[in-house]
Order: C-alpha cells, then structure tokens, then sequence
C-alpha cells in the first residue's frame, strides 16, 4: 500500500523535531544532569517519525505517546502550551488511527500471516 500524505508529513515532522531537538539541547547545556533523559526523549520523537515512514504499528503508538507526554511536560508550563499540544494530539491521533491513513499501518506482513497460518494450520 502507498503511503498515506499525512502519515508522510507526521513522520517527516517527528524526524525534524526529533533532530532539532536533540541539537538544541546538546548545544545549550552539554553538562547538565538531565541532558542524557531529554536527549533519549528527541531520539524517541526521531525514531517514531523514521518508522512511520515504514508503517510500523508500533511507531504511531510512540509517537502518540511521546505527544501525550509533551501534553503533560507543558501543563506545568502554561495552559495554552498545554492546549496547543493537547489540539496536536488530538490531529495526529486522528490521522494515525482512522481509516483510511491507519490501513497504511499492518503489524504483519502479508507473508509472514501466510507463512505463521500455514505452520500453526
């Protein structure tokens, strides 16, 4: 199946966050105690935005996580931070769990549901 365009700009997005993020962090404060976890959270972002792009099932989970996790970061910092990234939540949820954009999605290749029916058959 081809790629769905919003499943391409999310992890396009994702990777681009993930990246910049990282860069940023490292940039600003190389020796603070929290680099190690903050950078580890960008590298997550990464990776969920360069699965996607592979249909990984599991990638729309983790970036839907990492998403929620920034909703709860931001409700410490302000309430219309917090709104903005609940409303992107919201969006990329949307997208990665409604058909159509979800059917990109499959846990299993179509051979590998063959081949495991043919040996538990």
């Amino acid at each position: 199946m081809k790629r769905p365009l919003p499943v391409t700009i999310l992890g396009c997005l994702f990777i681009v966050v993930g990246l910049v993020g990282l860069a940023y962090h490292l940039s600003q404060r190389p020796l603070d105690r929290w680099v190690a976890l903050v950078s580890f959270i960008r590298v997550l972002a990464f990776l969920g935005g360069v699965f996607l792009l592979k249909g990984r099932t599991w990638a729309r989970w983790l970036v839907l996580v990492w998403l929620a996790f920034r909703v709860g970061l931001s409700a410490f910092q302000s309430r219309s931070n917090c709104l903005a990234h609940g409303v992107l939540l919201l969006a990329v949820a949307y997208f990665l769990v409604t058909p159509p954009d979800s059917q990109y999605f499959q846990a299993w290749p179509s051979g590998v549901k063959d081949a495991t029916k043919q040996v538990f058959s």
